[in-house]
């Protein structure tokens, strides 16, 4: 795992009036804690600090210093404007190296499922124990030719040397369904038209079609005005 390091700043003064003066100046507010230490305020440099977690990943590792002293640290919590998406505010958790953590790690899905079978993503992410400093990346998991009730749970990932699985293995992970067929959509669509009290037009129920006027009602017309020609 690659290791990023940045540069803190001690903070002394809070509130938003400072919090937005050191996002002007190009700094994140954050806070340091953990092993029983108390909490150290700090600012971090904001487009390095962005680039780390862009090159990194959310597990990244970082190494913070601050006043002369080197910080393992992961990051546990990033507040991003929902806009901007610029960085608002960080917390992160003070780390050693050789000790477990605990993270929350993606699930990635590779391939494609069999013909006429979809796939429903239930779980985003899995949680994971591992070397502080050896955090996995995002799982992969190929599903090619996987087919209705073959789901995926857990258990089934394949995970890298050293790391243990916190979720539950049974959790269903990525599970499989039959695609429907075209009258099962239409029966869908019927009793989702019958619940929001919608009724059919007869003629695109059945597709019935009007009937053309019949041959001897069209020689009858012929007859009268024929006769009305004569008198």
């Amino acid at each position: 795992m690659a290791d990023f390091r940045l540069a803190a700043l001690s903070r002394t003064e809070f509130g938003k009036g400072s919090a937005r003066r050191d996002r002007r100046a190009g700094r994140v507010p954050a806070v340091l804690y953990g092993h029983g230490q108390d909490v150290v305020h700090l600012t971090l440099p904001a487009r390095e600090f962005a680039a780390a977690l862009r090159n990194g990943g959310t597990n990244v590792l970082l190494t913070v210093t601050l006043d002369g002293t080197e910080h393992l640290a992961l990051t546990k919590a990033v507040q991003r404007d929902p806009i901007s998406r610029e960085h608002k505010h960080v917390d992160l958790l003070l780390v050693r190296r050789g000790e477990k953590t605990i993270v929350d790690v993606p699930v990635v899905i590779v391939g494609e499922a069999a013909p006429d079978t979809i796939s429903n993503h239930q779980l985003n992410t899995v949680s994971l124990e591992a070397d502080a400093t050896q955090l996995p990346g995002p799982i992969e998991v190929d599903i090619t030719g996987r087919t209705a009730g073959n789901g995926i749970t857990a258990g089934d990932l394949v995970l890298p040397a050293g790391v243990t699985l916190v979720t539950d293995p049974e959790a269903l992970v990525i599970g499989f369904l039959g695609a429907p067929t075209a009258a099962q959509l239409e029966e869908e669509l019927a009793e989702a038209e019958a619940e929001a009290g919608i009724e059919r037009d007869e003629s695109d129920a059945d597709g019935d079609v009007v009937p053309e006027p019949s041959d001897q009602g069209s020689g009858e017309s012929m007859d009268a005005a024929s006769n009305s020609a004569d008198s």
